[in-house]
């Protein structure tokens, strides 16, 4: 592995993966791999987790399709150096962010989603800059399989490495430096990479879990609400990091979801769940056992059907679930459900806040301002009102976790930005010295007092071009004025005839042109 990785940072070093153009045409490639050997990849991810190829598809491949194409087409406007505000003691030199690649960064893939979450990151990383070190779960094997089949025929290989292999394997891979680690999967294991990493001081981005509450409010269309609760509970048979891990409501309303959620399970899924072939299965028996164990001492209200042999676990409904029961402990990460009563939205806001942050938090309600207080007053990685899990899809959110439930984020630009260092650039003339003896020895009041002036106003490019076209105005108004000859000047208004002097000059201001006395007419006879 440390050849792998030493082979990576060879080849970063060499500059390559640095130009717009090399970063558009893996980009490019990767979208080709994607297109061409669509068949190879749905069927991979259909045999980890028994998924449909039109499940496959859409809730994986269509994302990555999508990140691909807003990354190329934004790219070019991502790597321009960005310009900054500047004092006045910098106002004539060039000041700006330039985006450079970290180096060699290592993406933990996760196998619940094997393919989009392994990829999604992956294209951030390659639009940075960056060689990658690609590390697939082994849990969902034939993804990683066919990862580690196409990536070298597609992408540049000496930059672009695919490791498989178990805990073994990625433990001896985090020994090796990295210049980032993006890591998607539990927070048990998330502590472990970040205590790795500290080791180097390498920069992470975690993407967790936790419990992800879901507040219903009896203000609300439950018809709907609970068509969205339960396509986003029990897609993928629960095994989504921000589904809705558990409802929050008022007892009222209890019987009435759970029906609501019965009605439209067998809407989606048919009578009989189990064939339906848009019902995935557990990834493997010992999450299947995790599974069963937390629905020990339950009130199942609808569902609690298993088959080992399949890994087959029903959508289950628990109610009157008690806070300190072992499926309120932990992340389910499965097809149940459970109800958690509670008095009202204040009741509701106490509880999730005396939790660990979750990755994600929804409410359903008609009301806006109840919504915005939600929000304001509990804390997660992101927020869906009125639905779930579709702020994943919206490549301009970044998508991450707080405290607990994760560090960082990543999608669209947030993915670049992640993968990307922030320089500070500062470019000066040699010439202007004079300037910089306010900072040089020996300082005195006079210049510091200066030296406040210059750093602590800024300097605003439109203000400054305001205030230089004010200046040049007056100047030229001052200039046309004084060049004006005397007999343009306006004369002031004559004064009644007894005011009049009757010989002379006639009174003047004093920045005003004396006034001459009107010539005689000539008589009749001065004429001849």
């Amino acid at each position: 592995m440390e050849v792998q990785v030493q082979r990576a940072r060879a080849a970063f070093r060499s500059g390559r993966s640095r130009s717009l153009r090399f970063r558009l045409q893996q980009l490019e490639a990767l979208r080709r791999m994607v297109q061409e050997r669509e068949r190879d990849i749905l069927e991979a991810i259909g045999a980890d987790l028994c998924k449909s190829k039109f499940n496959a598809y859409s809730q994986e491949v269509i994302s990555i399709l999508g990140e691909i194409d807003h990354a190329l087409e934004k790219l070019p406007e991502w790597i321009t150096p960005k310009p900054v505000e500047k004092n006045l003691l910098a106002m004539l030199d060039e000041a700006y962010i330039h985006s450079e690649p970290l180096g060699v960064v290592l993406i933990i893939g996760a196998w619940n989603y094997p393919f989009v979450l392994t990829i999604q990151p992956l294209i951030g990383a390659i639009a940075a800059g960056n060689a990658v070190i690609i590390k697939p779960s082994e849990l969902s094997e034939n993804t990683a399989k066919i990862l580690a089949q196409l990536i070298p025929q597609y992408l540049d290989q000496e930059l672009y490495t695919v490791i498989n292999g178990g805990i073994k394997e990625t433990t001896e891979l985090l020994k090796q430096r990295f210049d980032h680690i993006l890591y998607t999967g539990n927070t048990a294991v998330g502590k472990i990479v970040m205590e790795a990493a500290a080791k180097h001081l390498t920069p992470v981005t975690l993407e967790l879990g936790g419990k992800s509450p879901c507040f219903v409010d009896k203000d609300c269309d439950l018809d709907i609400a609970c068509r969205r609760i339960t396509w986003g509970k029990y897609m993928n048979c629960g095994q989504t990091c921000i589904a809705p891990d558990y409802i929050l409501c008022e007892p009222t309303l209890q019987n009435k979801i759970v029906q609501k959620i019965k009605e439209t399970l067998k809407e989606f899924y048919g009578e009989n769940v189990k064939e339906s072939p848009d019902y995935e299965r557990i990834i493997n028996l010992r999450h299947f056992k995790r599974i069963i164990n937390l629905l020990e001492g339950q009130k199942i209200a609808y569902g609690g059907e298993t088959d080992e042999a399949s890994r087959y676990i029903a959508p289950t409904i628990l109610i009157d679930v008690d806070p300190e029961t072992m499926v309120m402990q932990e992340e389910i990460f499965g097809p149940i459900l459970p109800i958690v009563p509670v008095k009202n939205a204040d009741e509701a806001i106490k509880f999730i806040n005396d939790r660990e942050k979750p990755l994600a938090f929804y409410v359903f309600s008609h009301n806006d301002k109840l919504i915005k207080r939600m929000i304001d007053e509990t804390s997660s990685g992101g927020v869906t009102a009125n639905d779930v899990i579709m702020h994943f899809t919206l490549n301009s959110l970044p998508f991450g976790g707080v405290g607990s439930s994760g560090i960082g984020a990543y999608h669209g630009k947030h993915s670049f930005n992640t993968f990307s260092h922030q320089r500070s650039c500062l470019l000066k003339s040699l010439k202007r010295e004079g300037a910089n003896k306010l900072r040089y020895p020996p300082n005195t009041q006079s210049k510091v007092d200066w030296a406040k002036f210059f750093l602590l106003k800024r300097f605003n490019k439109r203000k400054f071009g305001l205030l230089l076209l004010t200046f040049l105005s007056i100047v030229v108004a001052v200039f046309v004025k004084t060049q004006q000859p005397a007999h343009l000047y306006p004369l002031p208004k004559t004064p009644d005839k007894g005011d009049q002097e009757p010989t002379g000059f006639q009174t003047s201001s004093m920045c005003e042109p004396p006034i001459l006395p009107p010539h005689p007419k000539p008589n009749q006879e001065e004429r001849g």
